[in-house]
């Protein structure tokens, strides 16, 4: 590590859990973010201001001018341009050391697959259930850490998958009907900083995912309330008849 990296990074390396060891991991580190929105805005962000190695970036859509209350990754110069490319200039604004791809498509299973087994760890930014229970098999098929959030109206959750812990739950563990919301953000709204708060506890997790520092929120659903500012923790335990990493069928 030289010296500009020992003193853009002072501040983290300080802290003896990550310490000088921690911060080579991450940047020995690829991170994974699916989705460039409200939630995964701040997770780039935050994880290429941390030193995190190379982020591979996905996102299909383009910029809209409804985005820009909360998405601060785009700006209003952005408008019309595909968020893999605002995201990835406003993170190399940040960090220029960090290695930046980016993916301007929805993938399909094969693709997912491949940028999955790419990663150290794999952020779920995304914004319905189909597609987050398709990340999460994708994972636990690669055997590789995973990262979700989701955010709606004054509430939000986060959440670590990782399928290296045997006794460890997946999402679908949590979500067994597999059955789409009726609500969504497009439909019921969305506070602003609510998806930033989600979106950096993301980046948190990940950052402790690669380091090893703290104890992960591996099998445990965090629960956001803005009204109140309570936060409350749910359990999840791992079902054994889960279709996707289950021991056992129905």
């Amino acid at each position: 590590m030289n010296d500009e990296e020992l003193l853009r990074y002072s501040r983290q390396i300080m802290l003896p859990e990550i310490d000088i060891e921690g911060q080579e991991r991450l940047r020995a580190a690829t991170a994974l973010v699916i989705g460039l929105g409200g939630l995964g805005s701040p997770v780039a962000m935050y994880l290429g201001a941390a030193g995190v190695g190379r982020l591979l970036l996905v996102d299909f859509d383009h910029v809209d001018t409804s985005n820009l209350q909360r998405q601060i990754a785009h700006a209003e110069a952005d408008i019309g341009r595909p968020k893999v490319e605002s995201a990835r200039d406003r993170v190399r604004a940040l960090n220029p050391l960090v290695a930046i791809e980016t993916i301007a498509e929805a993938l399909d299973d094969e693709a997912l697959a491949a940028a999955v087994a790419r990663a150290d760890v794999v952020l779920d930014c995304t914004d319905n259930l189909t597609t987050r229970l398709a990340i999460n098999a994708a994972c636990v098929a690669a055997g590789k850490p995973l990262v979700t959030g989701a955010a709606i109206r004054m509430e939000g959750q986060a959440m670590v998958v990782d399928p290296r812990v045997p006794e460890a739950p997946c999402y679908r563990c949590l979500y067994r009907s597999a059955e789409e919301p009726a609500e969504s953000c497009t439909q019921s709204g969305v506070l602003a900083p609510v998806v930033g708060i989600i979106g950096s506890l993301q980046a948190v997790e990940a950052i402790k995912v690669l380091t090893g520092a703290g104890e992960p929120l591996t099998g445990r659903l965090l629960l956001m309330d803005a009204r109140t500012m309570e936060f409350h923790e749910v359990r999840v335990p791992k079902y054994a008849g889960c279709p996707v990493c289950g021991t056992q069928s129905g």
